[in-house]
């Protein structure tokens, strides 16, 4: 199973919600490369509001779900208190750990069934 955050636009812009896309299997490549960062598709909307994935030459269909529990996006910060040239074990202890609210995860994006292969235009007998 693969998961991979995406950010959606929030109503009211306050905390940025993001989704988790959610594909049943595995994304296989020619040549075995980290995707991290990479470029994998096209996520589009129909216009009933019905996720549409296109990677490569095959297109998913998926359906929006909400998630029993949301998730936080976390970022780890560190603070430190005092003059920063004093590296001693007393200076390192006194440094403060924030963890601050990147985003709220609330939905998840689902595609479950197997992709369809995109059919160019075939032109008929003539």
């Amino acid at each position: 199973m693969v998961r991979v955050a995406v950010q959606i636009q929030s109503d009211d812009g306050s905390c940025k919600e993001w989704a988790i896309v959610e594909l049943q299997g595995d994304l296989e490549t020619r040549h075995p490369v980290p995707l991290s960062g990479k470029f994998i598709g096209d996520l589009h909307f129909t216009l009933k509001d019905s996720p549409v994935l296109i990677i490569g030459h095959h297109i998913l269909h998926g359906k929006v779900l909400n998630l029993e529990k949301p998730l936080a996006v976390l970022v780890k910060t560190t603070e430190s208190s005092g003059d920063a040239a004093m590296e001693t074990d007393d200076a390192a202890e006194s440094r403060k750990t924030c963890y601050d609210v990147k985003a709220i995860i609330k939905k998840k994006i689902l595609f479950k069934t197997r992709p369809k292969p995109i059919i160019a235009h075939v032109p008929k007998k003539l």
